[in-house]
């Protein structure tokens, strides 16, 4: 029986965040922009890390805030070069979904 030992697990933000990041993993970027897929998929890989990291410290404290704060940060670069190479659009939504939650969670 697997039990889940980590809160952020459950957390919407962090699924819909490793949905991102593995879609991010499977695009097939436009040739000569391999600099963008780079970025993109570091962005990626740092906001699912941030907000397991911000999830798993105190709630509400300044350390997790920021962790919340990077990873919008990170949501937000891997929608600027999405957006830029006009690719995923349904990615690009559910960026602006994370983008939204941790808004709130970072306040």
């Amino acid at each position: 029986m697997h039990t889940n030992y980590f809160a952020f697990e459950h957390a919407d933000v962090y699924r819909l965040a490793v949905e991102v990041n593995q879609a991010v993993a499977g695009i097939c970027w436009p040739v000569g922009r391999s600099h963008m897929k780079d970025q993109a998929i570091r962005a990626a890989d740092s906001m699912a890390i941030n907000i397991a990291e911000g999830w798993e410290r105190k709630r509400g404290t300044r350390a997790s805030k920021n962790h919340f704060s990077i990873a919008k940060g990170s949501a937000g670069e891997v929608f600027a070069v999405l957006h830029i190479l006009d690719l995923e659009s349904e990615t690009r939504g559910k960026l602006q979904r994370i983008g939204s939650m941790l808004n709130r969670l970072s306040r």
